[in-house]
C-alpha cells in the first residue's frame, strides 16, 4: 500500500492536488496533531492529503517548552493516566526519533526537607509510571551536589535537591521531519493552502473541502472520504464552517518563554521549579547553546498567528528566575520573548483557570461527518493521531488498516549522532555536506558568531519546503527563537538566498525583509511599560 516520493517537493504536491479526484482523508492542520494523523494515515496506507494555511508548526507546535515530558505536575494533581500515556509516548518518542529527542537532566531545588521528601516520592512514582520508558532514575541530591552541579542557584536556605530525567526535543524540526515522513509513505502535504470552506453531499455529509493557494490564489475543490479538523486554537473557526451555530469548544491559554544567554545556566542541568507565586511550573532549560526559561498560563480570549507575549508574564518569569538564580536576568538580558496558544479543550462548567482545563485529547464527531480533534500535547501526538484514525476508519466507513507508527523511524533516525548541532538533520547531515562539497560557498556563515551556513538555507527551500524568511529563520534554523536582533540583521542574506534558489526579484526580497524585520520586533523586549 505504500508508494515512496523521491522528494519533499511543493510542486510536486500541487500537481497531485490537480490529478487526484478523491482522497481518502484530508486533514486540515500542519501543526503536531495534524502531521501526526498525516504520518498515522499514509503509513496504514490510506490516499492523504494535509493543508496548513501558513507553514508547518507556524503555530502553537513551534512555541512550546521544548519538553518531551510525562508531565510532573499532572502527576501532582492525581492525574495518572495522563501521566502514564505520556511516559509511554516519550519512551517511543526517543525510539523513532533520537535525533530530535534526548534525555535531558532536571534538577528541582529544595529549601524545606518537607519539599525535598515529597517530590522524591512523587518522582519515584514518576519513574516507575516510566517502567521500560524510564529515562534514568531519580535521586535525592546533598547542598553540596547541587551546587555542583549548577552553581547558578541560590545557596542561602538551601536543603539539596532532587534530580530526574525528562526528555528534551525541538519542536519545529520534529514537525519538518514527521511532514517527510508522512510523504515517505505517500502523503501529500501542502503549506500556504487555506481551507475556507467545506463541501457536502445533498445529504449534509462533508465531503470535501475548499481551499486556496495563498501564493497563487488558485481555488481548489477538493473531494475526500474523510476531513479532519486539526487546527489547533483555530479548530472551532472549522466546526463553524461545518455548523454556524456550533459553540466554541477550546479555550486557549497563553505560554511565554523568554531565552536568554548560555551565561545564566553554564551546565547541562536543566532547572525545574514545581511551585511558583501562583502555582505554576517554571523551567529554565539548556537549548540551542542558550537558556530557555517558561512558562506562563495566561486564558484568552481570542487567537492569533501571532500572539504577543504580556507585560505581566515576561514581569513573572524574570521575577521568578529573580529568586533561584544569583545572577538575576534583567529585561535587557532577554534575546528573544515568544508566545504560543495552547488548545485546551474546554470544560462543560465555566471556569477562568486554565489549570482546570485538560490537557488530554479529545475527538469529536460531528453530524456531517467532520472529525475533529482538540486538546492535547506534543508528548503525545503520536497517539492522539492513532485514536483519531482510528475514529476516522469508523466514521467514513474506511477498509481497516492496522497503525504502526508505535515502531515507524521518523525521518532522519540515526541511532549513533555526532554532539553538534547539525545531529537534529539525522541522517540528512552527510546530504548537507554533499552540497557543500559540490558548492564550497555554501559552507559560508549566515553571520560570524552564528554556526548556521548558507547551505542550510538551500536545503530548507529544496528540501523542506521553506518559501519565506520566516520559516527558515523561526522554524527551520530557530534564530528568531534564540536571538532575535540577530535574525533580524541576516535577514537579507536569507532572503537573497531564497529568492535565487526560487527564481524571486529584488522587490520580493525587499518585501520579505521588511515584514520579517515587523514580525521580529515581537519577539524583542524594551523598558517596562503598563
Amino acid at each position: 500500500m505504500i508508494q515512496n516520493k523521491t522528494g519533499f517537493n511543493r510542486a510536486i504536491f500541487l500537481a497531485e492536488l490537480k490529478e487526484t479526484d478523491l482522497w481518502d482523508i484530508i486533514i486540515i492542520g500542519g501543526g503536531a496533531t495534524g502531521l501526526g494523523s498525516a504520518v498515522d494515515a499514509a503509513s496504514r496506507g490510506y490516499k492523504t492529503l494535509l493543508l496548513e494555511q501558513v507553514d508547518y508548526a507556524k503555530g502553537t507546535s513551534s512555541r512550546s517548552t521544548k519538553l518531551v515530558h510525562g508531565g510532573v505536575r499532572y502527576l501532582a494533581q492525581g492525574n495518572i493516566r495522563l501521566v502514564y500515556e505520556a511516559l509511554q509516548e516519550r519512551g517511543l518518542l526517543l525510539q523513532n526519533a533520537p535525533h530530535l529527542v534526548k534525555p535531558q537532566s532536571f534538577i528541582i531545588p529544595c529549601y524545606s526537607w518537607l519539599a525535598k521528601a515529597k517530590y522524591l516520592i512523587g518522582l519515584k512514582i514518576y519513574d516507575w509510571l516510566a517502567a521500560k520508558f524510564s529515562f534514568g532514575v531519580s535521586g535525592s541530591l546533598t547542598k553540596q551536589e547541587v551546587l555542583a552541579a549548577v552553581p547558578e542557584i541560590k545557596k542561602k536556605a538551601l536543603k539539596g535537591g532532587i534530580e530526574y530525567w525528562d526528555g528534551q526535543f525541538d519542536d519545529a524540526r520534529l514537525a519538518i521531519s514527521l511532514a517527510r515522513t508522512s510523504a515517505e509513505h505517500g502523503g501529500s502535504l501542502l503549506n500556504y493552502i487555506k481551507v475556507t470552506g467545506l463541501l457536502k453531499t445533498e445529504e449534509g455529509r462533508i465531503n470535501g473541502v475548499m481551499a486556496r493557494d495563498t501564493e497563487s490564489g488558485v481555488i481548489y475543490n477538493l473531494r475526500s472520504k474523510a476531513v479532519i479538523n486539526a487546527t489547533g486554537v483555530f479548530v472551532d473557526e472549522i466546526m463553524q464552517m461545518d455548523e454556524a451555530s456550533q459553540r466554541p469548544l477550546v479555550r486557549s491559554s497563553q505560554g511565554v518563554h523568554i531565552v536568554l544567554n548560555k551565561s545564566f545556566l553554564k551546565g547541562n542541568k536543566a532547572i525545574m521549579i514545581p511551585q511558583t507565586a501562583d502555582g505554576r511550573v517554571l523551567f529554565a532549560v539548556p537549548w540551542h547553546e542558550h537558556v530557555l526559561v517558561g512558562t506562563t498560563d495566561t486564558p484568552l480570549g481570542s487567537n492569533s498567528l501571532e500572539p504577543v507575549a504580556l507585560n505581566k508574564e515576561i514581569e513573572f518569569i524574570l521575577a521568578t528566575a529573580k529568586q533561584y538564580l544569583t545572577q538575576p536576568p534583567t529585561r535587557k538580558d532577554v534575546l528573544s520573548v515568544f508566545a504560543g496558544l495552547r488548545p485546551l479543550a474546554a470544560p462543560d462548567k465555566k471556569t477562568n483557570s486554565t489549570k482546570e482545563i485538560s490537557r488530554g485529547h479529545k475527538i469529536i464527531v460531528s453530524d456531517s461527518g467532520l472529525v475533529t480533534v482538540i486538546g492535547g500535547k506534543w508528548t503525545t501526538y503520536r497517539k492522539m493521531a492513532e485514536d483519531t484514525i482510528d475514529k476516522v476508519i469508523k466514521t467514513a466507513g474506511l477498509k481497516m488498516w492496522v497503525c504502526i507508527t508505535r515502531d515507524l523511524k521518523i525521518h532522519g533516525y540515526r541511532q549513533y549522532l555526532d554532539n553538534d548541532y547539525l545531529s537534529v538533520y539525522g541522517s540528512d547531515k552527510k546530504l548537507i555536506a554533499s552540497m557543500i562539497i559540490a558548492d564550497p560557498k555554501l559552507a559560508q556563515k549566515l553571520a560570524e558568531d552564528l554556526p548556521y551556513q548558507h547551505a542550510e538555507v538551500i536545503w530548507a527551500v529544496r528540501h523542506e519546503m521553506a518559501r519565506t524568511v520566516e520559516d527558515v529563520l523561526a522554524r527551520r534554523l530557530r534564530i528568531l527563537f534564540l536571538d532575535a536582533k540577530k535574525a533580524m540583521a541576516i535577514a537579507p542574506v536569507v532572503a537573497e538566498l531564497i529568492a535565487k534558489e526560487l527564481g524571486y526579484d529584488q522587490e520580493w526580497q525587499r518585501r520579505q525583509v521588511i515584514n520579517f524585520i515587523k514580525l521580529a520586533n515581537n519577539y524583542l523586549i524594551g523598558p517596562y511599560t503598563s
